[in-house]
Order: C-alpha cells, then structure tokens, then sequence
C-alpha cells in the first residue's frame, strides 16, 4: 500500500477529526449519508479487532421510522433532550444496534466459535485445539469470565471498540455520531425480540450509535483533561 499523504498530514487530519467529532443531540432530517459513505463506516466496524477474533457483536441498522419509534419510550439517551419526535431517534441518517453474544455463543468450546474459526477464518485444527485451550484458561482463570453477565459484559467491551471505530471513520469523512448508553435493557431486549425476531437467548442490546450531519453546531468547545493528568509514563 502506498502512502498517498505523509505521516503528517495524516497526524493533523486525525487531530481535525477528533476535535470536529462530539456527541450529536440532533441531527439534520434532510441530509443523509450516503451509501457508500456509510458502507465504508459499517467495514471499520467489520475489520475492527477483537479478542482472540471472536467477533462477539453484532449490528442492527434501524431506517424504518416506525421500528425507531418502538424505542423512544425507554431510550431517553436517543431523544436528545427534546420532546416529540426530535432527538438522534428521529433525526438521524442512520440509527445502529449493537448486539453483544452472550453464554450461549461465547462461553468457550461454543459451536459458534468453532465454526468461526473453522469456515471463517479457516484455521488449521492444532491451531484451533490451541486457541480452545487459550481461550478457556482466559475465561475461567485469568479473567473470571465464566457467568451470562460476565460473558455479555466482555462481549459488549469488544463491541465498543467496533463503535469507536465506527465513529473515527464517520469523523474523518465529516460525518457526525453519537454513542447511546441511555436505555432500559431490559425493555430493548423485550422489543428485540418480539418485533425485530433477535434471539435474545444468544445476543442482547450493548449500546446504540446514530449518525448522520449536525443539525447546529456545538454549544460547548470541547473540553477534556490535560496530557499530564490522563497519562503516566514509568
């Protein structure tokens, strides 16, 4: 691969886009992203790494406004502040679910991680009994991942890093985000599976996203904590 601009260039381009991204509370109704734009955000989440490449997410593209709406009475993160229809629900381009496997798919020696490793990354058998072996010590041992929570917990951590790439890639294409922690679990999961059809046995909601262009620009400057104060070196 070929650099096309140098190290940088590069190095401010990220800087811009870092400072550009925030939390968008609402979103410009008539601008959408394009398909190809959103494709290429959708792959950085793709290609996003994971631990041991277990891929433990999965993503639900909400358009349809009426499937948004059943959210909207438990998702207070989505509504922006606003009443009505307003907030990232209603106003976004495109509106993402984040589904972390759970036990079911990700405790290890799982008949989902054996078929990944096997069709999609089509490793050879020592290197699976390897990984198996690897994998379990790291569950029951190093880490204590062993019960559902656990398990959902940790998939929801891989899931995050997906949503972060996510979000970069929209940033560097000039593109606004905004990541949602703020909705009942319990009642996305219920919608989940009765209108979406999601077997909630093996995946359940980790986090929301929505994307698309600001409606105004920010408030607030952008304020985070010094180097020194976020950083030690030893």
């Amino acid at each position: 691969m070929t650099k096309s601009i140098t190290n940088s260039a590069m190095q401010q381009e990220l800087a811009s886009a870092f400072a550009f991204r925030h939390a968008c509370k609402l979103f410009d109704e008539n601008k959408k992203i394009s398909a190809d734009e959103f494709n290429t955000i959708l792959e950085a989440a793709r290609l996003s790494p994971s631990s041991f490449g277990m891929e433990p997410w999965q993503l639900l593209v909400v358009q349809a406004p009426e499937k948004r709406e059943l959210f909207r009475e438990f998702s207070w993160g989505a509504n922006g502040g606003f009443h009505g229809t307003q907030g990232q629900l209603g106003s976004a381009s495109h509106f993402v679910i984040f589904l972390a496997h759970t036990d079911v798919t990700m405790r290890h020696h799982s008949d989902y991680q054996q078929q990944l490793m096997r069709e999609t990354k089509q490793l050879p058998e020592e290197v699976i009994g390897f990984i198996n072996q690897a994998f379990e010590k790291f569950q029951l041992h190093d880490f204590a991942i062993e019960g559902r929570r656990q398990i959902i917990d940790w998939s929801g951590k891989q899931a995050y890093i997906a949503l972060g790439n996510m979000m970069t890639t929209a940033a560097l294409l000039g593109i606004d985000s905004c990541p949602i922690e703020g909705f009942e679990i319990q009642k996305a999961t219920q919608v989940l599976a009765e209108e979406f059809g999601i077997d909630t046995e093996r995946y359940v909601p980790a986090v929301m996203a929505a994307f698309g262009y600001r409606a105004a620009a920010p408030h607030h400057e952008k304020t985070r904590r010094t180097m020194e104060q976020v950083v030690q070196w030893f």
